[in-house]
């Protein structure tokens, strides 16, 4: 099982190239199922679950062709991917592939939509919190479909004819649920509109997707997404959007370490409160022709409060980032987690470096130390790995990070990026 070793101590200077974005790139591929024709998405990470949802889309019948030479784009690869799926082949999708990524459960809303029906495994994931499909299934049902679970998998089906439009409100925002149940109004009969829909770039970037297949959608971005059901969609060529997650994850390792980085081919407006949170804590952010600059100034790293909110609030998925910078804050700073009731679980690694942190309930209170001490540390999930790397950067001595395969599943090429910016990180394959 692979580590990742890091020798904290050195400033980040240099340029880091933002890869596609992995919350956008899933739920662009599961969007293949809607046609016949071919969907190309340019700019797709290459990831553990991108290669994953590769797998399960084959399943279904998606022919997947990624172009046979790389495309330099600055000092970074990227690649374009070909999605084809003439026919479905099979509207099963089986617990051994959808309980290793929770994403993969969205296939239900396409699979519904083009061929009325479908048997998916109830799905898995990081162990964040318990995430439940009612939000799923409720949407589903308004648009007239039957939904029943039966042996730990969702059976549904459309009504003769084809899914009906709907009004339709989220009781709480859910970015998985609006991707499914948009994906699954723009093949139904007609007008659908979303209420309380989830507002994240991600969910934009899907929408403008869709609408260059041809889908009729209106107010995606707002909490009200209105869909006009068409008969079938076409392929297109669509362009993932810039990894907001990557982009604050990386700003928040040259504000904790120090240096002066460049981030390629990101954009501040995907999220500007995380931004924010990191200037307030003492580094200077500035956007660039190409990017934004990220300058850890001279001083103390400041205390910052932050809670986790939906779009355009700060990121749940950076929660773990924020709070390893905040471990070397000078004074006591405060996270509130809103979103998943079990993404604590770094905090017990984080105080193996030397971090004192203080839970109660949803609440974290974390005391600014003067200095981490490199430790043996594990990673829990996606983003707590990252959080541990965030932290054995600021440290003294070294830190190995131990079941870094949750790392390899949202973080393109990790090692080479922060090396090249003058860090000691190695991975480790015993």
């Amino acid at each position: 099982m692979d580590r990742i070793r890091v020798v904290g101590g050195n400033p980040l200077n240099g340029i880091i190239p933002i890869s596609g974005a992995k919350n956008a790139a899933l739920p662009l591929m599961i969007a293949s199922l809607l046609t016949s024709d071919t969907l190309t998405l340019e700019n797709v990470p290459h990831l553990a679950d991108v290669e994953q949802l590769m797998r399960i889309l084959g399943n279904h019948g998606v022919d997947v062709s990624v172009n046979g030479r790389r495309e330099r784009q600055s000092d970074a690869y990227s690649r374009t991917i070909h999605f084809t799926c003439r026919t479905i082949v099979d509207t099963l999708a089986p617990y051994e592939l959808v309980s290793k990524m929770r994403a993969s459960f969205w296939v239900i809303g396409p699979l519904l939509a083009r061929e009325g029906q479908a048997r998916v495994s109830l799905p898995g994931g990081c162990a964040i919190g318990t995430r439940p499909v009612d939000l799923f299934i409720e949407g589903l049902e308004a648009l007239g479909a039957s939904m029943d679970i039966d042996g730990g998998y969702i059976n549904a089906t459309a009504p003769k004819g084809g899914l009906v439009g709907a009004h339709y409100t989220f009781p709480k925002v859910s970015v998985g649920a609006t991707h499914v149940m948009m994906m699954a109004a723009t093949l139904a009969r007609g007008t659908t509109v979303i209420g309380n829909a989830a507002r994240e770039p991600e969910v934009v970037d899907l929408a403008n997707c869709l609408i260059a297949m041809g889908a009729k959608i209106e107010g995606a971005g707002t909490a009200t997404i209105t869909i006009e059901g068409v008969t079938t969609l076409s392929g297109a060529r669509h362009r993932v959007l810039p990894d907001r997650i990557e982009t604050g994850t990386y700003a928040m390792a040259v504000a904790a370490a120090g240096g002066d980085v460049v981030l390629e081919g990101t954009d501040a407006g995907l999220l500007e409160t995380a931004l924010d949170a990191i200037r307030n804590s003492g580094a200077e952010i500035t956007v660039t022709p190409t990017g934004l600059r990220v300058v850890r100034k001279p001083g103390p790293i400041h205390p910052v409060d932050i809670v986790t909110e939906p779009f355009p609030g700060f990121p749940t998925d950076l929660q773990a980032q924020f709070m390893a910078l905040m471990t070397r804050a000078d004074g006591v700073s405060h996270v509130k987690e809103t979103i998943f009731e079990n993404r604590f679980m770094h905090v017990q690694e984080l105080a193996r470096l030397g971090a004192k942190i203080t839970l109660s309930g949803q609440s974290a209170t974390i005391e600014g130390v003067p200095r981490l001490r490199g430790a043996p540390v594990m990673a829990t999930d996606l983003r707590a790995s990252v959080s541990l790397v965030i932290a054995g950067l600021a440290a003294e001595g070294e830190t190995v990070v131990s079941r870094v395969y949750h790392l390899d599943r949202g973080f393109e090429r990790l090692e080479e990026k922060l090396t090249r910016c003058g860090a000691v990180v190695e991975r480790i394959t015993d």
